[in-house]
């Protein structure tokens, strides 16, 4: 029997080995699993632990019978209030923010090396997000979102018409990525507007929506029976995954532009699709920030964006345009933000790095390095310690860095000239971190949002949105309900 908890093990050789094997996947209740299989999903050359995630190998009628039992699983709740189904996932999501809880014990031990993240890093990662699965959270999410919570349960008089707001009878949610608890939330937006859910967690998350599942059962076994977790490497093609996108009238797909076009094709024609391509987020510091006593404080709360998630979020900016003309100049900003990010190292390390992002980091480096040397721009960095890096450049070399906290910083006449730096871009810009612009978003966010940033927010609040967050410009329950209306004559 493979190990529930995940800790490392001893296969039988009588030695205490390093592998952890973590059963990646949670079903309903009486549901066949079939035979469990251990996949390799992670190995690192410098003595970390390698990982093993057991996964089920589902046939074709054991996958159908899955979707059968959350298709059901629906029906009931239908019956159920949102106000009370809320109540029962804050419950849940309060168990990870208790530090006598064993569920967030469990949280804290595997996530380091399930997500390759520092210890400090995990547990920042998990109060962050766990801190929007609270009862008091999910219940001001339903607010915002629908306003009278009542429109979930029947016909509400609106605008004139009667209408109602009906949840998926099945929502496939593929999450992609190493950000631990994208997964929970994904789960929990389809959950919550009584819409029964089959998980596939990305690589790094697969931890917190198992465990999410587990406790669920212990606490409203028949909500968790609306809730299925199964880990599978993206790109295959599984037999639930072939089942799942057969029946569920709502998919939802985080992942490359690639991953949604091919998940959006195969998709039933009538489904509700729901696609969360690559996105890549910037910041912008104005001058008012770069004051002798602004400075620091900007500096720090743009490495704490930077250094979250050490940068797999999409939210992390990778590139920061800072207005010239200040006190300070840009690449005074660019020295002191690599003090901050030198500085957080310390209480906030960088988790260990795979071969390829090493190799990354490494090509980065040296490509700066060479720009330099001829009088352009200038490079800071960790070291073989640590993997954070600034790249200051006068003019822009190439595209955004977006790995193992890199960040480069350009110089920017005027906030308003931001519109002309974007044409890399394309369609994937999303969040604008700023520091130092009070009193110019007015003018400057209209345009911005013209260009297709769909959140401008402070550097400080840049990694953990609020759970009602317009996630790329969509509304997180609004897009997966249908509405009926009754007219009367």
């Amino acid at each position: 029997m493979l190990p529930r908890d995940g800790r490392p093990h001893d296969r039988g050789r009588g030695i205490a080995l390093t592998t952890v094997t973590f059963e990646a996947y949670a079903l309903p209740s009486g549901t066949d699993r079939g035979d469990v299989r251990p996949i390799d999903v992670r190995a690192t050359d410098r003595g970390e632990p390698a990982l093993e995630y057991a996964v089920p190998e589902l046939d074709e009628e054991m996958a159908g019978a899955l979707v059968g039992a959350l298709r059901r699983a629906g029906e009931t709740l239908a019956g159920r209030s949102a106000v009370d189904i809320a109540d029962s996932l804050g419950r849940v999501g309060e168990r990870f923010l208790d530090d006598d809880d064993e569920v967030r014990r469990a949280a804290l031990d595997l996530l380091p090396t399930t997500a390759a993240l520092s210890p400090q890093m995990a547990r920042t990662i998990l109060d962050g997000m766990a801190g929007d699965w609270s009862r008091r959270q999910l219940a001001s999410l339903l607010e915002h979102e629908f306003g009278d919570v009542a429109r979930l349960e029947q016909l509400v008089s609106v605008r004139g018409t009667d209408a109602m707001a009906i949840g998926p009878r099945l929502c496939l949610q593929i999450v992609s990525g190493s950000v631990p608890g994208v997964g929970v939330n994904a789960a929990i937006r389809s959950l919550i507007v009584k819409g029964p859910t089959l998980l596939k967690p990305g690589l790094g998350d697969v931890v917190l929506p198992v465990l999410f599942a587990r406790a669920l059962q212990e606490e409203d076994a028949e909500l968790a029976d609306a809730m299925a977790v199964v880990y599978w490497p993206g790109g295959t093609e599984t037999e639930i995954e072939r089942a799942a996108l057969a029946e569920a009238d709502v998919v939802v797909v985080y992942g490359s532009d690639n991953a949604v076009t091919t998940l959006r094709a195969r998709a039933a024609p009538t489904a509700r699709f729901v696609g969360y391509h690559h996105r890549v987020s910037v910041g912008v510091v104005g001058r008012a920030a770069l004051t002798e006593g602004a400075v620091a404080g900007a500096a720090r709360d743009v490495a704490s964006s930077v250094a979250m998630f050490d940068q797999r979020g999409c939210v992390c900016p990778q590139v920061v345009y800072v207005e010239e003309g200040g006190d300070f100049t840009p690449h005074d900003f660019s020295e002191r933000l690599a003090v901050a990010l030198a500085g957080l190292e310390v209480d906030l390390p960088g988790g260990p790095l795979d071969v390829a992002e090493a190799a990354a980091v490494h090509q980065l480096r040296g490509n700066a390095e060479l720009h330099a040397a001829t009088g352009s721009g200038q490079v800071f960095h960790g070291g073989e310690q640590a993997s954070w890096t600034v790249v200051y450049e006068p003019t822009a070399k190439s595209g955004p860095a977006g790995l193992a906290r890199s960040i480069r910083v350009r110089p920017l006449r005027d906030a308003g000239d931001l519109r002309n730096q974007f044409g890399e871009l394309g369609g994937h810009l999303q969040t604008i971190g700023v520091a130092g612009l009070s009193g110019r978003l007015g003018e400057l966010a209209p345009a911005w949002g013209r260009l297709g940033a769909s959140r401008i927010t402070p550097f400080n609040r840049v990694p953990f949105p609020p759970p009602w967050w317009l996630h790329d410009g969509r509304h997180p329950l609004r897009d997966l309900v249908r509405w009926v209306e009754s007219e009367e004559s």
